[in-house]
């Protein structure tokens, strides 16, 4: 019987650099997962998931046709059921599309990247996790001049993700990533160290 493909999962507060750290797995040829990006595409364009959202809400947030992104993110920062709620709509759908395309990879291992990965379950379905940290002051500065952001509404998802510290409690990995720190040495002794316990289970 084959053995499933070996799954590590990436994670890390907003503007901590996941993107960057994924970019360098993706250039040593290892295939990322982007479940924020996937749950985002789901979201815009899934019938079903729309009439729930719309309905958890209690108002239409697809007014101009595509999700009020703005307004919704408005109600669920405020609002810790609804987003637990509007989680617990998106999260299955997506774990379920990384399972089914984990499985059609042919690469050595693979990575889920998502930004609540603890908080949403998704680490259930990983073998390892690294978690990447960097400095508040630094991810706020990149945050708001990537999404132009105000730095108060940076600070409400910031609080609104799990803190450095039990993201770090919780993995197997830790690459810091601010502007100090050098993170392809960090990559590439994780990924040696993947390549080995994969030797291992295989032995």
């Amino acid at each position: 019987m084959s053995r499933s493909i070996f799954k590590l999962g990436i994670t890390g507060g907003i503007g901590s650099g996941k993107t960057s750290v994924c970019k360098v797995f993706e250039i040593l040829g290892i295939p990322v997962f982007l479940a924020d990006l996937e749950a985002r595409k789901m979201m815009d364009n899934d019938t079903e998931i729309i009439r729930q959202i719309n309905s958890a809400a209690g108002t239409d947030l697809y007014t101009g046709g595509d999700l009020d992104r703005q307004r919704l993110a408005g109600l669920i920062f405020n609002d810790r059921l609804l987003l637990e709620k509007v989680n617990s709509i998106i999260h299955p759908l997506v774990f379920a599309n990384f399972t089914g395309w984990a499985a059609d990879q042919k690469a050595p291992y693979v990575i889920m990247e998502a930004a609540i990965l603890f908080e949403s379950g998704g680490y259930k379905l990983v073998d390892k996790v690294a978690t990447i940290v960097a400095p508040l002051e630094e991810r706020i500065e990149r945050i708001v001049k990537r999404n132009k952001l105000t730095r108060d509404q940076v600070m409400e998802r910031v609080r609104n993700q799990m803190d450095d510290d039990s993201n770090i409690r919780l993995s197997d990995y830790v690459i810091r990533n601010s502007e100090n720190d050098m993170i392809i040495p960090a990559i590439l002794e994780i990924h040696q160290d993947i390549l080995n316990l994969i030797k291992k289970r295989e032995a």
